[in-house]
């Protein structure tokens, strides 16, 4: 079966190569320049890392590498052939660009408080471009799937939440300084606005609606490469008359790019709009 995430031609593979490479080191940087030299820990594993480095030897690269093998093979059947590629690759360079911003860049000491937004800035940034090429960085979303297992009716933005919350209130107690939890929130937060401007919506999902006339072939091609449903809608073009169909669909931000490049590859001439949504209550959405 066709994934989502499958890679359709070299050209695409290169794109998602490549925002890899630029995402990730803009999230490592992020993290050597702003966030790990004012001991703030935004959240995740990248911020669990920087605790714990604090009070051992081993550099934050290595540890952020350490927590991220067991949750990658936690996870691993949970995962499509080109999520575990990206995943592993994107794991790999987080921690080498950590070491060598570490290593190479100047670091920013000056004010707390700008270094945290900074940090939200170039690191939400980069997540950005990440998301929009349905690529992870393992860490989070990696413990988000366990946790979605365990469970199943709390929504994923809650069960983050939970994880991002208990990183800060570790490190807090590791640096015995309660402004880690202050700056540490204000990362988190600038870094989650970030992703959400650059993936263009910050609501819960996006509705995507297309006119075609192969609305099957559409249908059939998310319905087996994607985990959403479709619905088909009967319709008549207003100027020429002819019988056409409604696609609808409704997915995750995070893959709505991915989402569009299916529905073109099944029918390039098809008419597509998306709106958001706030609120989607069902599988694979909110289940309250």
């Amino acid at each position: 079966m066709k994934k989502l995430f499958e890679i359709s031609t070299p050209l695409e593979l290169a794109y998602d190569l490549l925002f890899t490479v630029i995402g990730t080191a803009l999230v490592g940087f992020a993290l050597a320049m702003f966030t790990i030299p004012n001991d703030i820990a935004p959240g995740g594993v990248s911020g669990l890392a920087t605790a714990l480095a604090y009070i051992t030897p081993i550099h934050v690269s290595i540890w952020t590498l350490l927590m991220n093998i067991p949750l990658m093979i936690a996870a691993w059947r949970r995962l499509g052939p080109r999520t575990i590629f990206f995943t592993i690759i994107s794991t790999l360079l987080l921690s080498l660009f950590i070491e060598l911003g570490t290593l190479y860049l100047p670091q920013y000491r000056s004010d707390t408080l700008a270094a945290s937004l900074l940090g939200g800035v170039v690191s939400g940034l980069g997540m950005g471009l990440l998301f929009i090429r349905g690529v992870s960085t393992g860490g989070t979303d990696l413990l988000a799937l366990i946790l979605k297992k365990l469970l199943p009716n709390v929504p994923t933005g809650t069960l983050l939440m939970v994880v991002d919350a208990a990183v800060v209130a570790a490190a807090t107690l590791i640096f015995r300084d309660f402004d880690v939890a202050i700056y540490s929130a204000i990362t988190i937060f600038t870094t989650s606005k970030l992703i959400d401007t650059i993936t263009q919506g910050v609501d819960y999902a996006k509705v995507i609606y297309t006119v075609t006339e192969h609305g099957e072939e559409i249908a059939r091609v998310l319905n087996e490469s994607t985990p959403r449903g479709t619905t088909l809608i009967p319709a008549v073009g207003g100027y020429t008359g002819e019988g056409k169909q409604i696609v609808m669909t409704v997915t995750k931000r995070s893959v709505l790019a991915q989402t569009l490049r299916l529905i073109r590859q099944a029918d390039p001439r098809a008419f597509t709009f998306v709106t958001d949504s706030t609120e989607v209550h069902g599988e694979g959405f909110r289940s309250d």
